[in-house]
C-alpha cells in the first residue's frame, strides 16, 4: 500500500521521460507524496512547471535554488524518502549511480538515500545490451536496488527486454507489491526482533607474497543480501564480509577482513554474542605454509608452495554451540552434492545447511541468481532458480521458523 509513502522520483534526460507524469498520477492516486529530483538533461524533454503541477511541490533540480546561498539538502531528501525511484534511467545516469560520479542533484540524492531505490532503464536496445551498461545494472542490483524492466519486472542473468522504460502502471505496481510485502512482514511477530544474527560473506584471500594470493570466485552477494534480509525483519546483524566491492545499509555492522585467520577471530568473538549464525563465506580451506615477504620472482621452471589448513570457522563454531544458538551453513560442491551436504551437516553441528551447486549454469560464483537445496535432520527442500535477493528470503523463512520454536 502507498498510502503515506514518501517517494523521490527521479527523472534524466530520456524521450520517455513524458512518461514520468503518468508514473506521478499513479503513484498520488495510490495516496503517494511525491518529490521530484531532475537532471538538467530531463528538463529538456519535460518542464519543470508540468512536474511541480502534479506533485504540489517545487522540482528539484539544481544544489542552489537561489543565488544567496539557499540550497537543496540532498541528505534531507535521503531521510525524508520511504522509497527512491528513477524513472526514466538514462545509460548514463545508471553508470554515474554505478561508479559515484555525483556531479548532479539527483546522483547525490541517490548516495545519501536511506530507503529502497528502485530503477527503470530506458534506453535503445543496442545501449542497454552493451556489456557496459549490463555491468553498471548488476553492480546497482548488487548494492540492493531493484532493477524494473520489461517482461520480468526485475533484471536477471542474460539479456531480458528491451531498454524501453516498462510502463508507468506496471512501475506503480512494482512499488505498491514492495510496500505491501514491507507491510505484511511487519504487521507479524519477527521472531528476528532484538536476535543477534552474525553472518560471514565473500572470499578469502591467503598470502603467497605481497602481490599474490590463493582466493576464489565468490562475489559475497548471497551473503549481504541475507544480512539486509536479517536486519529488515528487526535483526542486529554482525557482518563478517571478506574483500568484495559491495556495501551494504548502514543498519548493518560490518567487519572488513581479509584471511581466513581474520575472519575466524571476527567470527568466532561476534559468536559468543550471538543467537544465531550463518556462514556462507567461500572460506580458503589451505594457505601457504611460508609467506614470502617479497615477489617471488620467475627464476626457474617450476614453483612448488606447500600449503597448509586453515581454520576450520564452521566447525569451532559448532563445537562451542549453546542450546539456545542456531547455526547454518552452506556447501558449494561438484559431485556427491547431497552426501557431502549431509555429512557436514553432521560433522560440524549445523542445524541445516544450504546446497549450491556449480553444475547450475548462472548461479553461484559472480552471478546474480541462485537455485538451492536446503538440508536438515528433517528433511530436505530443494527451491527454484530465483535472483539471490529471493533466495536470501527463502533461507530466513527458513532460520525464522528455527528461531521460533
Amino acid at each position: 500500500m502507498l498510502k503515506g509513502k514518501k517517494i523521490v522520483l527521479g527523472i534524466t534526460g530520456s524521450i520517455a521521460a513524458y512518461k514520468a507524469c503518468l508514473i506521478i498520477r499513479g503513484l498520488i492516486k495510490q495516496g503517494a507524496e511525491v518529490q521530484v529530483v531532475i537532471t538538467p538533461a530531463g528538463k529538456e524533454f519535460i518542464t519543470p512547471i508540468t512536474l511541480s503541477a502534479l506533485t504540489h511541490k517545487p522540482v528539484v533540480s539544481e544544489f542552489f535554488s537561489q543565488r544567496d546561498g539557499t540550497w537543496n539538502s540532498h541528505v534531507d531528501l535521503g531521510l525524508w524518502a520511504d522509497a527512491m525511484l528513477v524513472a526514466p534511467a538514462t545509460a548514463s545516469t545508471i553508470g554515474k549511480m554505478a561508479h559515484g560520479i555525483a556531479d548532479n542533484m539527483l546522483i547525490t540524492t541517490y548516495l545519501s538515500m536511506k530507503a529502497p531505490v528502485f530503477i527503470a532503464p530506458a534506453m535503445d536496445l543496442d545501449m542497454f545490451a552493451h556489456p557496459s551498461t549490463q555491468a553498471n545494472l548488476r553492480i546497482l542490483q548488487g548494492y540492493g536496488n531493484h532493477i524494473i524492466e520489461p517482461q520480468s519486472g526485475f533484471l536477471a542473468s542474460g539479456l531480458e527486454g528491451k531498454g524501453r522504460m516498462e510502463e508507468p502502471e506496471r512501475i506503480v505496481e512494482v512499488l505498491n507489491h514492495f510496500f505491501d510485502e514491507q507491510d505484511r512482514v511487519h504487521a507479524l511477530p519477527s521472531p528476528f526482533a532484538s536476535k543477534r544474527i552474525l553472518i560471514t560473506a565473500g572470499p578469502t584471500y591467503e598470502k603467497i607474497d605481497p602481490v599474490r594470493f590463493i582466493g576464489n570466485y565468490s562475489s559475497g552477494k548471497m551473503g549481504f543480501a541475507l544480512a539486509e534480509e536479517c536486519a529488515a525483519r528487526g535483526a542486529d546483524v554482525t557482518l563478517v564480509a571478506g574483500p568484495v566491492s559491495l556495501s551494504c545499509s548502514n543498519r548493518i555492522r560490518r567487519i572488513d577482513v581479509e584471511s581466513c585467520e581474520e575472519m575466524y577471530q571476527a567470527a568466532t568473538k561476534a559468536w559468543q554474542e550471538s543467537d544465531a549464525a550463518i556462514l556462507c563465506a567461500a572460506v580458503a580451506d589451505f594457505r601457504p605454509e611460508t609467506q614470502a615477504d617479497k615477489k617471488i620472482k620467475r627464476e626457474k621452471d617450476d614453483l612448488v608452495i606447500r600449503l597448509k589448513p586453515t581454520h576450520d570457522i564452521a566447525a569451532e563454531l559448532g563445537r562451542n554451540k549453546r542450546e539456545h544458538q542456531k547455526l547454518i551453513g552452506f556447501a558449494l560442491e561438484t559431485n556427491d552434492e547431497e552426501r557431502n551436504a549431509q555429512h557436514k551437516l553432521e560433522k560440524k553441528n549445523l542445524d541445516f545447511i544450504v546446497l549450491n551447486s556449480l553444475r547450475n549454469k548462472g548461479t553461484c560464483f559472480r552471478a546474480d541468481e541462485n537455485q538451492i537445496k536446503i538440508i536438515s535432520r528433517n528433511g530436505e527442500r530443494l527451491y527454484e532458480k530465483k535472483p539471490k535477493t529471493e533466495v536470501a528470503k527463502d533461507i530466513i523463512d527458513a532460520l525464522g521458523e528455527l528461531l521460533s520454536e
